[in-house]
């Protein structure tokens, strides 16, 4: 095996348990290794043990059992060739953008003028010109994210790891960066073999829920399954770059992960391979982040108003930024109670009835507007078919994932359940959490 053989990090048969006792396994003989000159992503529902992984690979957590190697050498400590970027960005909120990338470089051995360097030099490389003395609390979340990856690559990591790393991020913001990253990837990857490459990194390790995003990414996806963590599969991606999400092969290799991911999570009876006589909604929405109660109010507001109002001067009328104010008319027409023709805010019949109508009448016409949605008929379905009628979150958030993959998870599944509770669809155990059908559902 040569030097660009050798694996970058490796496990072998590791096995991870928490507990006092060390009952609860989070990995059991779990086996990966990263090589030079790929991007390996890991996929798996909730709990799988994927973190867990990742932290043992970089040294943060010994395994129980078997064995990590950095470099074809036995790990004790943490890795020192290994970055890692942090979902939750992580910023010491007191240092500027500069102290902050300047943190990574404590106790390396390397001079004053050379950490300048390299500080500057990540500060272009992502885009951070201009705000070098700027302090967190300035920073949108998109910002604040590539303080993150500049600070990780300062370090002149071989291997850079990240975890969700976009998952924080509205979706515009996200694959924005998203690409930015696949540019810096590929770029490495290109100069692997010579010539000037603009990072030290060889190589990278993604923890991710998307599966548009690590087939757009990786070369290697790792699916996990759970109970305690293990590996389900391993699938090589063979799209060449640069890669489409629009490509019918792009498309291919996505929905085949899907239907891995969909076998472990409802093993017995899924949707999604039972295909046949039931229904399976083609679409499922993305849900704005607002409650019903808001919609309510916006709607009352615009009754007042004669049934119509400029989006503009609603917005005016609230203490909402612009967007949040859109996400609730956007809610309030999904559930047709209102239309949006050009900057105009119209109250429907539908909605007038709506308003209308005493606390019973509106919860049951919301209910029969959630049920014309696709999302709520899915999920309606999903527990519909679910042993005694009841899932517990993380299936139904995976669910959601797979079919709504540019939606926070948990954000998604609290509107789902907030939604769902007013109009009486299904209701929630916190203690549990444990999603069920409310009463009886009749197949529609």
């Amino acid at each position: 095996m040569t030097m660009m053989d050798t694996p970058l990090s490796e496990a072998r048969n590791i096995s991870v348990a928490y507990g006092n006792d060390g009952s609860k396994l989070a990995i059991k003989d779990v086996s990966l290794a990263v090589r030079p000159g790929e991007v390996v992503a890991i996929l798996g529902p909730s709990g799988c043990g994927k973190s867990t992984l990742l932290r043992s690979l970089i040294g943060l957590v010994k395994p129980t059992s078997g064995q990590v190697l950095a470099n074809g050498t036995s790990l004790d400590g943490i890795n020192p060739g290994v970055a890692l970027v942090f979902q939750s960005f992580a910023l010491y909120p007191w240092l500027t953008v500069r102290e902050n990338i300047a943190v990574a470089l404590e106790r390396l051995p390397i001079d004053a003028k050379t950490a300048e360097e390299r500080i500057t030099k990540c500060i272009d490389l992502i885009g951070l010109e201009g705000f070098e003395e700027a302090y967190p609390k300035e920073l949108s979340g998109g910002m604040k994210q590539r303080v993150g990856f500049a600070r990780a690559l300062a370090r002149g990591p071989k291997l850079l790891c990240m975890d969700e790393p976009f998952s924080a991020l509205d979706v515009f913001t996200a694959e924005s960066l998203r690409r930015e990253v696949y540019r810096l990837v590929t770029h490495s990857k290109d100069t692997a073999g010579g010539g000037d490459s603009a990072t030290s990194v060889q190589s990278v390790l993604l923890i991710t829920h998307n599966i548009e995003e690590a087939v757009f990414l990786a070369d290697r996806v790792v699916v996990m399954g759970r109970n305690p963590g293990f590996i389900r599969q391993i699938v090589p991606i063979t799209l060449t770059h640069p890669r489409d999400y629009n490509d019918s092969a792009f498309q291919a290799t996505v929905q085949r992960l899907r239907d891995i991911f969909v076998a472990d999570l409802l093993p017995e009876k899924s949707p999604a391979l039972a295909g046949g006589d039931k229904y399976i909604p083609a679409r499922l929405e993305p849900l704005p982040p607002v409650g019903l109660g808001q919609v309510i109010g916006l709607m009352e507001i615009v009754k007042a108003h004669g049934g119509r109002m400029d989006v503009f001067e609603l917005d005016d009328m609230t203490d909402y930024e612009f967007g949040q104010t859109l996400g609730v008319i956007k809610a309030g027409e999904m559930l047709d109670f209102l239309d949006t023709p050009k900057n105009a805010v119209l109250l429907t019949d539908l909605g007038r009835r709506f308003l209308s109508g005493d606390a019973n009448s509106r919860k049951s016409l919301i209910n029969q507007q959630l049920r014309l949605l696709g999302t709520f008929r899915f999920v309606i379905q999903i527990l519909e078919e679910a042993a005694n009628k009841r899932l517990p979150k993380d299936v139904v958030v995976e669910e959601l994932v797979i079919r709504l993959s540019t939606q926070n998870p948990e954000q998604l599944f609290d509107t789902v359940v907030l939604w769902g509770r007013y109009a009486e669809l299904f209701g929630y155990e916190p203690q549990s959490e444990m999603l069920y059908l409310d009463q009886p559902q009749t197949s529609e």
